[in-house]
């Protein structure tokens, strides 16, 4: 009988004399685990080897042994020059792949000089109005020797074009750009907000990204189904999986829909999951996605290709638990966190800067967390074999149950009509608001101790040093931005637009006359605004 997901949060054990514990997702754990927890448990089928089906054990049969992961720290912020500075400084103290994080008007749709996007630019991420900025974001940078993961949803189809074109100037044609576009559209809707136009015309940009990148873009991965956002909402750890989960059987169903065969793009989804503090909840949270996943293609979509029943992931740790008191303490959050990521079996990793909960990362708080992924990686001893926690009664146990909560929730989902239905009733919204709530109230009450915050807590502390935000970067950029519009081919332009809202009304895939308007110096903003005027924007409960 499958279990019923947990809503209400149950704390560790508090200082009361109770000897009840529960993981953070409100799982009972109990004193000791022993083979008679696993009666009837079949190693064959729920762990079956590395690199072979169900996945538990991980993608790849080596495992670190034969690469390690993609060391991904993520960067963004102010204009284009700044942020190339920054990749370039990462790059060089061995980071071995790029994450680009893009200012909130950017994600919205919006040129740096809307009326909208005043005191935004550049805050939370690079602002990219036109193809002139990506050219200044990856110059010189060889985007045939690096892999790139951007972190955008409502405009990923239009960043994703403005990179290929970057990289056609640089001599890369597509099929030899690898990364990732995040263009999880869903998870906005439940957890984070940019988003743009409706659920169901945000769908068709997603699977015209499908369908463009298998014919010109094979190796690009074009979608990050994320979890970290949902966890970042507030979920537990079983509602991240199950909701992550869901909205990926909904891309698959919306990719079916638009006549894609299951094999032909499946290869390319990749999941994005965050990683908290409960170490072992984490890694057999991890194991659970793989085995899932796998079973979901094979069984309810009818993948048959290998690699269509991968489930390969990027984790961040979390930004939710960071600190701002005793800030120092997160680089041990960030280390445990990270640990469970690759005992997990993470194909890339990013880990967060200690300062994070004070403002953008400096440089000194960056460099430590990646040479905190390169501690792990070669010092900790935990990449020299496969999977070492296999067959612990307590983790084997504990995967089985937090699938089986995962499971709950997707039958209910189901029983609604799928993700988007549910996100529309707000389904979603409710479960993550109420877990959030309940944890708000443990950590309030001291039950959930929160080392810094709520207990062992220390006053006067020096303030480290938060990174500096220079305003003179807005005018700059909305400056290059004006001087662009201003000597353009505005001609060009125009007929590209009225080509893009033509083909908006139509079925055609969007990214072809999307691209021809970002060759002709079409900006970000007026792209989404073809696109908002043909599809209207979303506002929630209407």
């Amino acid at each position: 009988m499958t279990a019923q997901p947990a809503r209400t949060y149950a704390s560790p054990m508090p200082e009361t004399g109770d000897t009840t514990r529960h993981t953070d997702s409100g799982i009972e754990v109990r004193n000791l685990y022993t083979a008679a927890d696993l009666a009837g448990w079949n190693p064959a089928s729920e762990l079956g080897e590395p690199g072979g089906y169900p996945f538990t054990r991980g993608v790849q049969p080596d495992m670190y042994r034969g690469r390690l992961w993609t060391m991904r720290q993520y960067a963004g912020f102010g204009t284009a020059e700044a942020t190339n500075e920054r990749f370039k400084f990462l790059l060089s103290h061995g980071q071995t792949g790029l994450s680009c994080a893009f200012d909130l008007p950017t994600q919205m749709g919006l040129d740096s000089d809307h009326p909208r996007a005043e005191g935004e630019v550049g805050k939370v991420g690079v602002a990219v109005d036109s193809v002139e900025d990506m050219r200044i974001l990856f110059d010189g940078i060889p985007l045939d020797r690096v892999t790139t993961s951007m972190t955008i949803n409502a405009t990923a189809a239009i960043l994703l074009l403005l990179y290929e074109i970057v990289g056609e100037e640089q001599g890369v044609s597509p099929d030899k750009l690898g990364g990732t576009v995040q263009n999880d559209i869903l998870k906005e809707y439940v957890a984070r907000g940019t988003y743009i136009y409706p659920p169901r015309p945000s769908m068709r940009l997603v699977t015209d990204t499908f369908a463009y990148c298998a014919e010109r873009v094979p190796n690009w991965n074009t979608i990050s189904i994320s979890g970290y956002h949902i966890r970042e909402a507030g979920s537990t750890a079983v509602q991240e999986l199950a909701f992550t989960l869901a909205d990926g059987i909904a891309y698959v169903e919306a990719a079916l829909g638009a006549g894609l065969a299951v094999d032909e793009f499946a290869g390319r989804l990749s999941f994005f999951f965050n990683a908290h503090n409960n170490l072992l909840e984490e890694v057999a949270k991890f194991r659970a996605a793989r085995r899932m996943w796998a079973r979901i293609m094979r069984e309810r979509f009818g993948a048959r290709q290998e690699k269509s029943l991968r489930l390969r992931f990027h984790t961040q740790t979390g930004g939710s638990t960071l600190t701002a008191q005793q800030a120092e303490n997160n680089v041990v959050r960030v280390a445990l966190q990270a640990l469970s990521a690759v005992l997990g079996g993470t194909q890339s990793l990013h880990t967060n800067g200690f300062d994070e909960a004070l403002g953008l990362p400096t440089e000194r708080a960056a460099k430590l967390a990646l040479r905190t992924q390169q501690i792990i990686a070669h010092e900790s001893g935990v990449t020299d074999t496969v999977d070492p926690l296999a067959g612990s009664y307590y983790l084997e146990w504990l995967t089985d149950e937090i699938e089986r909560g995962a499971r709950g929730y997707l039958e209910r989902i189901d029983e609604m009509g799928g993700a988007v239905t549910a996100i529309e009733r707000g389904y979603m919204q409710d479960e993550i608001e109420q877990a959030a709530y309940e944890h708000a109230k443990a950590v309030g009450s001291g039950e959930k101790v929160v080392v810094g915050v709520n207990k062992f807590v220390e006053a006067g502390l020096d303030e480290p040093e938060v990174f500096p935000v220079d305003p003179s970067l807005q005018e700059a950029q909305i400056a290059r931005t004006r001087s662009l519009r201003a000597r353009r081919d505005q001609a060009r332009v125009d007929a590209a637009l009225t080509e893009l809202a033509a083909a908006s009304r139509g079925t055609q895939n969007l990214l072809v006359p999307m691209r021809s308007a970002l060759e002709a110096e079409a900006t970000l903003g007026e792209v989404s605004d073809v696109l908002r005027e043909a599809f209207g924007v979303y506002e929630p409960g209407g």
